[in-house]
C-alpha cells in the first residue's frame, strides 16, 4: 500500500534488507544557517552517518511530496532556497502537502515521516521544549508555549538522539513535561541533561540525585561551579567555591525558576 511518501532508492534498499537508516531533519538546513554553510554542514552530517555504516535519510517536502532521503540536487535546492521553504511541524504537513508547497521538517514532522516508512532512529541538534515564564506572559502567543516536539516524542515510537533542548528554554519544566508524556530520557556519558550547544544545563542526574554545581540564569543556563567525579575514585572534586551545600530550593532559585515538590527530584 502506498504511503504517499517518496523514499529515496538508497533508503528503500537499506530498509528492505534491514540495514541501518538514520533520519535527519531539514529545518536546520533551510532556517538554521546561511548558504553555502548549510549545504556544507548537511553534506558533512550525511557523510558521518555513512562512515559509521548507516544510510542517511534527510526528510523534506518538495512540491507537495514528502521525501525521505534527498539526492544531492534536492539537498542543494533546499539549501539555496533557505527560508523560502516553510518551517513544517506536524500540524503543518497537511497544508504544505495539499497546497503543493515546499516544507523543511522540524523534529515533530521528521519523526512522523520517519515512523511512517519504518525508520526507528532520528538524529538532530536541539529539540524544542517548554518556554520560560510562559505562565506569566500577558501575550496569548507566548502563554504556556510548549513545542509539538515534546508531544510527538510521547506519541511516536522513534528514538531521537539530540544535544538536549535549546538553552533558552525552561529545561526543568521540559523534563517534567517529557515525564508526563511518558518519554524515557537518557544521557550518554554524563549525569546532566545537555542544553544544545553546552553539555551543562544545571539539571541533576535524577537517578543519583547528585548536586552538580551552582549557577545563575540570564537567558541561558550558566553554571559558575561544577562538582565532577574524580578520575581515580567515586569521590567528588569541587572547585574553590564548592562548599555550596544549601538546599535544592536555593539551587533551583539560582537557575531562575520557582521551586516546587515536583521539581525537587530533578
Amino acid at each position: 500500500m502506498s504511503t504517499g511518501v517518496a523514499v529515496a532508492p538508497e533508503v528503500a534498499a537499506a530498509l528492505a534488507r534491514g540495514g541501518a537508516v538514520v533520519a535527519l531533519e531539514s529545518t536546520i538546513i533551510s532556517h538554521g544557517m546561511p548558504y553555502p554553510k548549510n549545504l556544507q554542514t548537511a553534506m558533512e552530517v550525511e557523510a558521518i552517518v555513512r562512515e559509521n555504516g548507516a544510510v542517511p535519510a534527510t526528510i523534506a517536502i518538495l512540491d507537495g511530496v514528502p521525501h525521505v532521503g534527498l539526492s544531492s540536487e534536492q539537498l542543494r535546492r533546499l539549501a539555496i532556497s533557505g527560508r523560502q521553504f516553510q518551517k513544517t511541524a506536524r500540524r503543518d504537513i497537511a497544508h504544505v502537502v495539499a497546497s503543493g508547497g515546499n516544507g523543511a521538517t522540524t523534529v515533530s514532522a521528521t519523526m512522523f515521516f520517519a515512523h511512517k516508512v519504518g525508520i526507528p532512529i532520528f538524529v538532530t541538534g536541539g529539540i524544542g521544549g517548554v518556554h520560560r515564564q510562559g505562565e506569566q506572559s500577558v501575550h496569548y502567543y507566548a502563554a504556556m508555549d510548549i513545542s509539538s516536539d515534546l508531544t510527538e516524542l510521547g506519541n511516536t515510537p522513534v528514538a531521537v538522539i539530540s544535544a538536549g533542548v535549546k538553552s533558552i528554554l525552561d529545561i526543568p519544566r521540559t523534563l517534567e513535561y517529557l515525564e508526563t508524556q511518558g518519554v524515557t530520557v537518557a544521557a550518554y556519558k554524563t549525569n546532566e541533561f545537555p542544553a544544545f550547544f553546552t553539555e551543562n544545563s544545571g539539571s541533576q542526574d535524577r537517578r543519583s540525585g547528585t548536586m552538580i554545581g551552582t549557577g545563575h540564569c540570564r537567558n541561558l543556563y550558566v553554571l559558575d561551579t561544577l562538582r565532577l567525579p574524580s578520575a581515580a575514585s567515586t569521590a567528588h572534586v569541587s572547585s574553590p567555591a564548592s562548599s555550596f551545600t544549601s538546599s535544592f530550593a536555593t539551587w533551583h532559585h539560582r537557575l531562575g525558576h520557582l521551586c516546587g515538590p515536583r521539581l525537587s527530584i530533578l
